[in-house]
């Protein structure tokens, strides 16, 4: 038959009271008051039937009974705390891997991160960028479209087709695209007052999405603005998103380029649009996760706060195109 143990509040308030030698130390680590950690003591000598200290006037010392005690004391609640922590290792893990592309990642998401910090503080984000984020195939080559892409917890934010076999996929937006260009340009010698002046300006290319029949072209803006006699596939050409809005904001030219990822430019004055002309591709954004880790809790929670950021931008509201 096991022995009557204590209370583990009482062992626990001698063990640390005996090793700071002070009630008050004690009660301040443990969050209680001194009071209370005097009369845990009291209790405990009470029920062990000897004195565990000797209360001097400024000072505290263990007794030989308390000296006795404390080592065998000391290694139980070592032993106490290694299980609880072995038990929490157990745990499912709330580290979350989330892949973007890396224009989307840095000028979209970032700026947007803090409120899902603040939302999900317990969830460990690692946000990482690829251009495998982005479709590579021709629509309908589905194996290609998911590449590098694994089963075991991470979320992708994919621009593409959204034709992803086997995953679940939720729909974010559809961006536009537009003209801007650096607020100099406006103040220079060559006009920028109508589309037709692109005619004496460098255009920007972003070639950012491999396929040219999915990429945003200059020739359809041109042919929505009713422009003609422009060659519209001279000038600078990136494969990156933020590589022609670097070169826009350095006035090298006007870009056609997504309305979301340059707003906070032209919201700040660094970029501006000087026409109310956009045009429109097939890929969108989307959320992309395995089956299989879909609903699990960091999942899931990053979903509906990207769905609901969303939801919240009123520029993005379009809705996703009718097949």
């Amino acid at each position: 038959m096991s022995a009557r143990l204590p209370p583990l509040n009482a062992l626990r308030a001698f063990e640390v009271a005996a090793r700071h030698l002070s009630f008050k130390r004690a009660a301040e680590e443990l969050s209680v008051t001194p009071t209370a950690i005097s009369h845990q003591i009291r209790g405990l000598e009470h029920d062990l039937g000897v004195m565990l200290f000797r209360r001097l006037t400024r000072a505290l010392e263990l007794t030989p009974e308390g000296a006795a005690m404390l080592p065998k004391l000391r290694e139980a609640m070592a032993n106490i705390a290694a299980s609880v922590e072995a038990v929490r290792a157990l745990r499912p893990s709330s580290r979350l891997v989330v892949v973007a592309p890396p224009s989307f990642a840095s000028r979209w998401l970032v700026p947007r991160l803090h409120g899902f910090a603040l939302l999900q503080p317990q969830i460990e984000l690692h946000l990482a960028s690829s251009m495998k984020a982005i479709d590579a195939a021709e629509p309908g080559s589905h194996g290609q479209e998911v590449a590098g892409q694994r089963a075991d917890g991470e979320v992708w934010v994919r621009f593409g087709s959204g034709r992803y076999p086997g995953y679940h996929t939720d729909w974010l937006f559809e961006p536009e695209y537009t003209a801007v260009c650096s607020p100099s340009l406006l103040r220079a010698k060559i006009p920028l007052r109508r589309p037709e002046d692109l005619r004496r300006h460098n255009l920007i290319h972003d070639d950012t999405v491999p396929d040219a029949r999915e990429r945003q072209t200059w020739a359809e803006w041109l042919q929505v603005a009713g422009v003609s006699g422009v060659n519209a596939g001279t000038g600078l050409h990136f494969s990156d998103s933020g590589l022609a809005i670097a070169a826009a904001l350095d006035g090298l030219g006007v870009a056609l380029l997504s309305k979301p990822l340059v707003a906070a430019e032209i919201a700040a004055g660094r970029l501006v649009a000087p026409f109310d002309i956009s045009v429109r591709r097939r890929f969108a954004y989307y959320i992309v996760t395995h089956g299989a880790v879909a609903a699990q809790a960091p999942v899931a929670a990053f979903r509906a706060w990207l769905l609901d950021e969303v939801h919240r931008d009123a520029s993005l509201h379009a809705g996703p195109r009718q097949a």
